[in-house]
């Protein structure tokens, strides 16, 4: 009788798995560890491992950290194939003033309408609840100003559609008034 080689996965390994299988959205840390129970600093080594595992096994599937939150994804060679089978709809691109606010949501949040309107110097009211409805950005509470006003923030949607696992890489844009000195201190 011949050995049975070892599983690839272990327990916790197919926890984790049946949770994010499960969830499709992204899972935040501390949840999911506390749901499987671990501790944060265990799960992240855990993850790391199951990646490792899921990448020598040619599974499609991969782990995404998206700030404090964890998603099981396909793997991205396999999203053309995975969009035409589904016959997935094209999505309509983000119009410019909705760029815009979500540029100034990404960069300056948490932020209330009335900062984007600032800024903007118009009304932004339709692009934000166009990127709410999106889920690109979300409501992160109320501000305990006068009308105690909406603060929005990005979510791990805005992170995935940009391809970025924290807001720490967002690129670095120069002030307009570092601009203006740059262009002032060159002959």
């Amino acid at each position: 009788m011949s050995e049975r080689p070892a599983p690839l996965f272990d327990g916790a390994d197919r926890q984790i798995l049946a949770v994010l299988f499960a969830a499709g959205d992204p899972l935040e840390l501390e949840r999911l560890a506390a749901a499987i129970g671990m501790d944060t600093a265990a799960l992240r080594q855990t993850l790391d491992r199951l990646r490792e595992r899921l990448a020598a096994a040619g599974l499609p599937f991969e782990l995404l950290e998206l700030e404090d939150s964890v998603q099981l994804a396909t793997a991205a060679p396999y999203a053309g194939l995975i969009r035409q089978v589904l016959a997935e709809k094209r999505s309509t691109p983000l119009s410019q003033p909705a760029m815009e606010v979500l540029a100034i949501v990404a960069y300056n949040q948490p932020v209330t309408r009335g900062f984007v309107d600032q800024i903007r110097g118009v009304d932004s009211a339709s692009s934000l609840n166009s990127l709410v409805s999106r889920g690109l950005i979300e409501e992160a509470g109320r501000l305990e100003l006068p009308g105690r006003p909406i603060a929005y923030r990005t979510t791990p949607v805005f992170l995935r559609a940009f391809g970025l696992s924290g807001l720490e890489e967002l690129p670095k844009v120069p002030l307009e008034e570092d601009r203006q000195l740059a262009l002032e201190d060159q002959p």
